[in-house]
């Protein structure tokens, strides 16, 4: 059995999609956005997923609600379908399986049991789509729950207050 011994291509897999720039601890160290574009991320959730400084700020909230594992998941299945080695997504997909679909990952991430079946069946043939209705249905837990929390918070408004530029002195 394989998966009984742990190497080291195994840690560095797994800790790649934990430690991309949006796994900072802050905002602060991310690429710092613009005024106008962190405005858009009120416009659309869609918005804000699409920039990586939005992302890294959102991903920052998340973690103060303790939720920052559906991020994660999100990052991890990006990361996946951008494989194309056989080899290397069937590792993916099991990592995957593990830090956030298993019930015994501190990191389980909420899904129904629709899409648990569909997962168990694609886990039978993995690909590196594995995971799409469950990054969907994630997606969109975010998009209804976390989002507008975020955008509504103090830290959404702390981040616009400090991107303005001061007032012209008198």
């Amino acid at each position: 059995c394989t998966c009984s011994v742990i190497g080291d291509e195994e840690t560095i897999q797994r800790s790649t999609f934990e430690q991309q720039p949006e796994g900072n601890s802050n905002c602060e160290e991310s690429p710092k956005p613009t005024v106008d574009e962190a405005r858009s991320w009120a416009v659309s959730f869609e918005k804000l997923m699409k920039s990586a400084a939005g992302r890294s700020c959102f991903r920052q909230f998340l973690r103060t609600e303790f939720s920052e594992e559906n991020m994660m998941f999100w990052l991890a299945c990006e990361d996946l379908k951008k494989e194309t080695n056989k080899t290397v997504v069937e590792e993916k997909v099991r990592q995957i399986y593990e830090d956030f679909i298993s019930i015994l990952s501190p990191k389980e991430v909420s899904l129904d049991s629709r899409v648990r079946e569909v997962i168990n069946r694609n886990m039978l043939e993995p690909t590196s789509c594995t995971f799409d209705d469950a990054q969907q249905q994630i997606y969109t837990l975010m998009q209804r729950d976390s989002y507008p929390r975020y955008i509504n918070s103090p830290a959404y408004t702390d981040l616009l207050n400090s991107l303005e530029e001061p007032p012209p002195e008198p």
